[in-house]
């Protein structure tokens, strides 16, 4: 208005006309001419996959440098985008020489729309050694949101060779932790595999559609920049500063992004989030950023909703190795990169943290050591914080007030989201359990097919850093199918299996049960001759390393794996007696007219195992219904899916490696790692390396890496699950300890399948659980131990034995042709059909389980009967202890117990005290502890790290010394001198000093006389 309240005309028309020239100048070029000219480069190195620019090529580059890493869908130019203000100008002003990698877009690149993440990571990797060959200098390795998790994923796969540190900005890496708009990790991670395995794989992203979701991300910023240009449009000086970045974001910044690198992302990264537990898969090999060195700086923006503090923190638990750091600044996520505060902050501030790392500065002021986030304490930036961010701090209670409501509903959400998402994987599981009758096919074999069917190209065998996928393996099944078929081999026939925990022997393993053969699970430890003879097998397969154990009992042996190719070398071929499987070419087999892939049935022999029995050797035949009990049991049990690697170094021989590791990782469509051997150091870097998240064990298999004296494992390691059997309660015990967010779950399994029990809630530390869902129910019947019978009641049916009472299991049988063990009727009530385990539990009030030996086990002494495992568990939790093994001396009836331990190395022997004992023991009556407790020097133990009792046994009653304690008459251990030898009168003769075998039986037959039934005594060894 005029100063009499006139419109000011001429200004009304000025600002007109400046809109419409600013406007149509911008329809013309796209955007206002800034007159700004891009930072000089040069392109140095050119291949398929990238162009290497190195800005400012005619300053010499004497100082440090650094590559930086553009997103997949985002220009190279982003670190060029202002003339000033623009990464390439800062640093170089700072004496950095700025190279960056240029991925071009790849609808204009040959081959582009092929891409997948590995090939930019081999590409960063690539950049790093040209650069460092051509200035004989370390790199620092710098990348923007996206290509920080290449810097990130580079520098891991190079385990830091060449990386003199790694700076990110805005680069998530635990991206379940924090996702854009608050979206909950629950049923994105399902999403992002939905969408990685049935829509990338076909197709890609243009560069507008890459531009629209990153503005969908936070439309109402992307309105206001738009309603902000059009209002000030008339205004060229207020627009220009701002010009180049608003060009940038609107149009000229975005690139295409190529299906496949899409889908892996979305698989590795996202569903399966493996830059936190490693195990990710780079151009073949497995890579874990726990094996990165070098020091990281990471740059948080407060309010940044793609790259949220939460998922970007997650490095300092991905990679514990190196020294990380952090730089927080008020800003969004581009405006870390580009815009007044990365020029003013970000780019100085990167400046001097090279400056500092080569020793050419002080430590950055806006530099700290990063924390790690606290497990449940915030998930990122919401949408509140966007929207209170900048007003002010009076509303900062209000704000947190709200957002403390948000993430109460937040977790109320996860938790039900988390339920409908266990129930939707473990019920389909189960109810197919549930359908298996004797005529369905179910098998091994038929299992690995269905997860080629369902995932060709997702991993399954991790070994020696290398990689197989689902097809890969089904395609080595069917080879060596077509070899055991060449050979001779035959469904139904019965064949030894003599081979190391390798992917050679699961394959072996597998192609029998794909054949219809059955295989013979042999431990080369044990007499394989008699397993041989128990098994009916002729032939044996096996690897290199056991032929001459192979062909030292079979006149038939076939060699298979430890390599192929000219130079392999095997002894004694002579194509009739040994043959070497790898030599057959499958292309030539002709396959019969019998052969049906996968014919197994349920009802159909699979496996056979061995177990002892009083001492001798004895079969377990294994069903197909059996095997898919314990694997689809197990699976649930666990709670395993294709996000879980699960670390396999139990032998196949054993029940846990066969069927609760292999059996359910196969029902779990897991990945499976395996190892060469049981060793610490291997463990602590395999476990990162392949992102282990379950560990099998067998017995005191993991005392060999827990009583490592250099055993050293980074606290947030992957791991949540221990699975196994026959676990010492005192591994138990450091097991928690080490590993404070894993749980053990403790499977046992009877002789014959019938039973099987899991200490699902791990609530009770030595607990055997309760019987596995769909499979077998199971009672503890009344059980007289000295007459060895069955209790019948009055009316004529066996008793059920009481709470605490110690009784025998039995398992109910629901098919007549899964039956291999003897078989009760009318046991609790008419018509009903129970197995006999020949194993006594007892049953405590909440209904579990716990375990009390076999009923050949127990020690009759003169004051009843003493039951082994109690005193095993109890004594393995008393501090110093390594290894403890019971066993009984003398004749039923005066039979005594003696309790063999061994010290670990780092306790003094000396240490152990006889109050240290009677704390130990305190939980049993004292008729039931042992009445000698010795130190030995070493306990044997089996090829499946079972501790083996009888050499000890056969030396009778340890000899009096300094490490020899016998229990008085009240209960207490006193030392065990030749003075003492004389004052007790439950010692064995010398000609009956080891145990005599009794002809035991559960018969089911009514007592004559008043029955024994004893109760447990206290023998509970774990506590809620």
């Amino acid at each position: 208005m005029a100063g009499g309240g006139i419109p000011d005309v001429k200004a009304f028309a000025e600002r007109v006309l400046a809109t419409a020239q600013n406007g149509l100048e911008v329809l013309r070029y796209g955007g206002l001419q800034t007159g700004t000219e891009p930072a000089p480069f040069t392109v140095v190195e050119t291949t398929r996959m990238f162009r290497l620019r190195r800005y400012f090529p005619d300053a010499p580059a004497t100082g440090p440098n650094i590559v930086l890493i553009p997103p997949m869908m985002v220009s190279a130019n982003v670190y060029d985008v202002t003339e000033h203000n623009g990464a390439v100008s800062v640093l170089h002003r700072s004496g950095i020489t700025p190279w960056v990698v240029d991925f071009g877009s790849p609808d204009h690149e040959e081959g582009g729309m092929e891409r997948n993440l590995a090939d930019h990571v081999v590409a960063v990797s690539e950049a790093i050694d040209w650069i460092i060959e051509s200035t004989g200098r370390d790199v620092h390795v710098a990348g923007y949101s996206q290509g920080g998790m290449f810097a990130y994923q580079a520098a891991a796969y190079r385990r830091s060779r060449g990386v003199a540190s790694v700076i990110t900005f805005g680069s998530p890496v635990d991206v379940l932790a924090a996702l854009p708009l608050g979206l909950p990790a629950a049923l994105v991670a399902p999403g992002a595999e939905v969408l990685a395995d049935k829509v990338f794989p076909h197709l890609w992203v243009p560069s507008w559609l890459a531009r629209l979701g990153f503005q969908m991300l936070d439309p109402v910023k992307t309105a206001r920049s738009r309603f902000d240009f059009l209002r000030q449009l008339h205004d060229r000086d207020a627009l220009l500063p701002r010009e180049d970045q608003r060009r940038f974001l609107e149009a000229e910044g975005w690139v295409a992004w190529s299906g496949p690198a899409i889908a892996e992302l979305l698989r590795q990264f996202v569903a399966h989030n493996r830059m936190v537990s490693g195990g990710f898969v780079i151009n073949g090999e497995l890579v874990t950023l726990a094996e990165i060195t070098a020091p990281v700086l990471g740059f948080v923006g407060e309010v940044d909703d793609i790259g949220q503090p939460v998922a970007i923190r997650g490095v300092v638990r991905a990679a514990p190795r190196a020294r990380v750091y952090e730089s927080r600044l008020p800003v969004g996520h581009f405006g870390l990169v580009v815009g007044s505060t990365s020029g003013t902050r970000t780019w100085p501030t990167t400046a001097e943290w090279i400056n500092w790392q080569e020793g050419l500065g002080p430590e950055p002021d806006h530099v700290e050591p990063m924390e790690a986030p606290v497990d449940g304490k915030g998930t990122g930036v919401g949408l509140l914080s966007r929207i209170t961010h900048g007003i002010g701090s009076v509303a900062d209670a209000g704000a947190g007030a709200s957002r403390d409501l948000w993430e109460m509903a937040g977790a109320v959400q996860r938790t039900s989201l988390a339920v409908a998402q266990e129930s939707v994987r473990t019920v389909p599981r189960l109810f197919r359990l549930g359908q298996i009758q004797s005529g369905t096919r179910i098998s091994l074999g038929k299992l690995m097919s269905e997860n080629t069917d369902w995932g060709g190209d997702r991993e399954v065998f991790l070994f020696e850093n290398r990689v197989l996928t689902h097809s890969q393996v089904d395609t080595r099944i069917n080879n060596v199918v077509a070899g055991l078929v060449q050979c001779g081999v035959r469904p139904g026939e019965h064949i030894g299996v003599l081979m190391d925990t390798r992917p050679s022997a699961l394959v072996a393993v597998a192609a029998l049960s794909r054949l219809g053969a059955v295989a013979v699970l042999l431990a080369g430890e044990g007499d394989v001759g008699e397993m041989l003879r128990l098994a009916g097998a002729n032939v044996v397969v096996c690897d290199p390393v056991h032929l001459e154990t192979a062909t030292a009992h079979s006149d038939r042996v076939l060699v298979l794996g430890g390599g192929s190719g000219s130079a392999r070398e095997i002894d004694g071929v002579d194509g009739r007696t040994v043959i070497d499987m790898e030599q057959i070419d499958p292309d030539v087999v002709q396959m019969p007219a019998w052969y049906r892939p996968d014919p197994g049935l349920a009802g159909d022999l699979a496996f056979i195992l061995f177990t002892r029995s009083r001492g001798k050797l004895a079969v377990w035949p294994v069903t197909n219904h059996r095997f898919a009990m314990s694997a689809f049991g197990a699976a649930s049990a666990a709670g395993l899916t294709d996000r879980d690697t699960v670390y396999c170094i139990p032998p196949l021989h054993h029940a846990s490696g066969l069927l609760t590791t292999l059996g359910a990782t196969a029902v779990g469509r897991s990945r499976i790692a395996l190892s060469e051997g049981v060793d610490a150091e291997n463990f602590a870097t395999e476990v990162h390396r392949y992102g282990v998240t379950v560990v099998s064990y067998t017995w005191s298999m993991l005392r060999e890496i827990l009583h490592d004296k250099n055993f050293q494992i980074n606290e947030h390691n992957p791991i949540r699950l221990f699975m196994g059997s026959g676990l010492p309660t005192g591994l138990w015990d450091e097991i928690s300890e080490r590993f404070p967010r894993a749980r053990v779950l403790e499977f046992f399994a009877t002789a014959d399948g019938s039973a099987i029990l899991a200490n699902v809630a791990a609530d009770k530390v030595g607990s055997m659980g309760r019987a596995l869902p769909e499979t077998n129910e199971v009672a503890i019947a009344a059980y007289d131990v000295d007459a060895e019978r069955l209790v019948v009641g009055e009316n004529g049916f066996v008793d059920r034995a009481g709470q605490g009472e110690v009784g025998l299991l039995l398992a109910r049988s629901r098919h007549r042709f899964d039956t291999t063990a003897t078989v009760l009727r009318d046991v609790f009530a008419p018509k009903d059909r129970w197995e006999v385990s020949g194993h006594l539990f007892y049953r405590d009030s909440d209904d579990d389980l716990w375990f009390m030996g076999s009923v050949d086990t127990v020690a009759h002494s003169i004051e009843g009967p003493i039951y082994l495992p109690p005193i095993e568990q109890l004594l393995s939790r008393v501090p110093g202890v390594d290894q403890v093994a019971a066993y009984r001396l003398g004749d039923p009836g005066s039979q005594i117990v003696v309790a063999a331990l061994t010290m670990r190395s780092d306790v003094d022997v000396d240490s152990l005290t006889v109050t240290q004992l009677r704390l130990g023991l305190g939980a049993l009556p004292a008729h039931r502890r042992p009445h000698l407790v010795c130190v030995v020097d070493e306990i044997p133990v089996s090829e499946s790290y079972r501790p083996q009792a009888s050499a000890l046994a056969a030396r009778g009653v340890p000899k009096p010394g300094s490490k020899v304690w016998y229990r008085d008459s009240e209960g207490r251990y006193r030392r065990f001198t030749k003075t003492a030898v004389s004052r007790v009168d439950w010692l064995p003769d010398s000609s009956s000093a080891t145990s005599r075998e009794r002809t035991t039986s559960a018969r089911a037959v009514g007592t004559a006389g008043a029955p024994t039934r004893t109760t447990a005594g206290g023998a509970a060894t774990g506590t809620r």
